[in-house]
């Protein structure tokens, strides 16, 4: 153990002063990470179909490959499924992440290839690690293990052949090191069961005498598991179960409506908490300032990143701007390549940058999550401020919900209804949507017009959700665990009928 340490540290070391470099030389890295990728797949059917060996400028490759999202590659995917190469990325892809996303109920299957396991995905893990202990010398987190929940979907084959998919989270699992189970709890078995609450009780049952010193994944699956070892063990905090517990990585969700929630479960000072942002397409960012809240957009792991301005954003002319040229405080969606064979690839998520130089950023919501039924365009990161506000003066504490319209009738005006499932309630609801209604004017002025006289929208709806409603309506629909997100905002109402009608029925 103590030569892996030294190991560990040198390499650390030596990653510190590569981002560094990346944090002074952005545009060139990220000229020679698009022409690295176009080299490599000159050959592809992808490169052969676009002429990836006659384009010599990024201007050229905006131009000669369009802007695609996942049903534009879902053809070259099913091919790749079966086995075929050389189609998005050189050689064969065996991986593939199951990811439904929140949009619609169907799976989308995102290839892994061998450079984006490891030259993405573990080397993303690595650098949030080296970041860590740049900013914290004198952490024990190596002299202890990671709390490993793992996926939610574990390795599937498909059709008996070469190719296999589950959650990122499974696949990454089954491809780190060896030597890594010398730092993770509990195994790799336990951590790979499919049903969700059993694995729960294993992972409990074989990592409650481990000294446990971190964990990593999304901050709603992991309450679940944190309030089950309170009631499983009768201790008042988990601190009183893992005394050594110092960091917890999270990623996948804001983490903002949970913080007070863990602090509560873990009442220490020291507890450091490291937003990243990583999904089944790529690593992109990590919180690398403990003080600021935004995150280091990373430039050096073969993808290149384009911005779409969502004040112009048309699904039917998508105009992209390079790193270059991105603007401070604005809203954009983004757009990934990557060594995954993913081109030119529409992910979904919208980003606001906070810095340029080195280039920092923050996640405020999906391109098609928000509400918009009455040209009020309101994202989550709106929500999500409106919510802290009304939280912070009413003591109250969220742990999930979701919103979207009220649809106008004939005598009567639009609205948003948001179903809301308290820690604790408000002891004046009524104090707390105008609370939350006035916060969500300050913030958005298209709402807070369409808001005036109830011009176009009446006051919220509210409906306080019975507990574990959101749990229960995940776990209906297979949801539960991994990467799975409860949707935030919807521009209709399928989400909130079905939550609607199973919260009467609890």
């Amino acid at each position: 153990m103590p030569v892996i340490n030294s190991i560990i540290n040198w390499v650390n070391f030596k990653r510190i002063y590569q981002i560094d470099l990346f944090k002074k030389h952005p545009h060139e890295v990220q000229r020679d990470v698009l022409f690295g990728l176009l080299d490599k797949a000159s050959n592809t059917e992808f490169g052969l179909k676009y002429s990836f060996k006659n384009i010599t400028s990024e201007k050229e490759f905006r131009e000669r490959v369009p802007i695609r999202g996942y049903d534009d590659l879902k053809p070259y995917v099913e091919r790749m499924m079966q086995g075929e190469k050389n189609l998005l990325w050189p050689g064969e892809t065996r991986w593939f992440a199951k990811s439904s996303g929140t949009t619609n109920e169907k799976s989308k299957f995102i290839p892994v290839s061998k450079d984006s396991l490891e030259d993405v995905h573990i080397r993303g893990a690595r650098d949030v690690l080296a970041l860590y202990l740049k900013n914290n010398p004198d952490s024990g987190v190596l002299s202890g293990k990671a709390l490993t929940l793992g996926g939610s979907h574990r390795i599937n084959n498909f059709n008996n052949n070469n190719s296999y998919y589950g959650d990122l989270s499974a696949i990454i699992i089954e491809n780190i090191p060896f030597w890594t189970e010398f730092y993770r709890t509990p195994s790799t078995e336990i951590s790979l069961i499919e049903e969700f609450e059993e694995k729960i009780e294993k992972i409990i049952q074989h990592s409650l005498d481990e000294n446990v010193t971190s964990f990593a994944g999304v901050p709603s699956w992991y309450l679940v598991l944190l309030k089950r070892v309170l009631e499983v063990t009768g201790k008042s905090n988990i601190l009183e179960v893992w005394p050594n517990l110092e960091v917890f990585t999270h990623g996948g969700v804001k983490f903002e409506p949970y913080r007070e929630q863990y602090e509560k479960l873990i009442p220490s000072p020291n507890m450091h908490y490291i937003e990243t942002y990583n999904a089944s397409e790529g690593f992109f960012g990590i919180q690398d300032e403990p003080e600021k809240k935004d995150m280091l957009l990373m430039l050096d792991y073969d993808i290149y990143y384009e911005f779409i301005p969502m004040d112009n954003f048309r699904s039917d002319s998508l105009n992209a701007v390079s790193l270059g040229e991105v603007e401070i405080g604005r809203n954009y969606a983004m757009v990934i390549t990557t060594n995954g064979g993913l081109w030119r690839y529409l992910i979904g998520d919208t980003v606001r940058f906070t810095e340029k130089y080195p280039f920092k950023f923050v996640i405020t919501g999906r391109t098609k999550h928000f509400i918009n039924a009455f040209g009020e365009e309101v994202i989550i990161d709106n929500a999500e401020k409106a919510f802290r506000i009304a939280c912070e003066r009413t003591g109250a504490i969220i742990s999930e919900y979701t919103g979207g319209p009220i649809y106008m009738k004939e005598h009567n005006k639009g609205a948003h209804e948001w179903i809301v499932e308290f820690e604790k309630t408000p002891d004046d609801m009524d104090h707390f949507i105008s609370l939350f209604d006035g916060a969500l004017k300050t913030i958005n002025s298209d709402y807070e017009a369409k808001r005036h006289k109830n011009l176009s929208l009446e006051r919220p709806h509210f409906v306080v959700a019975k507990p574990g409603l959101f749990y229960e309506w995940m776990k209906r629909r297979g949801k539960a665990g991994g990467q799975n997100k409860i949707p935030r905002l919807s521009n209709d109402r399928e989400y909130l009928d079905q939550l609607l009608e199973l919260n009467q029925s609890l």
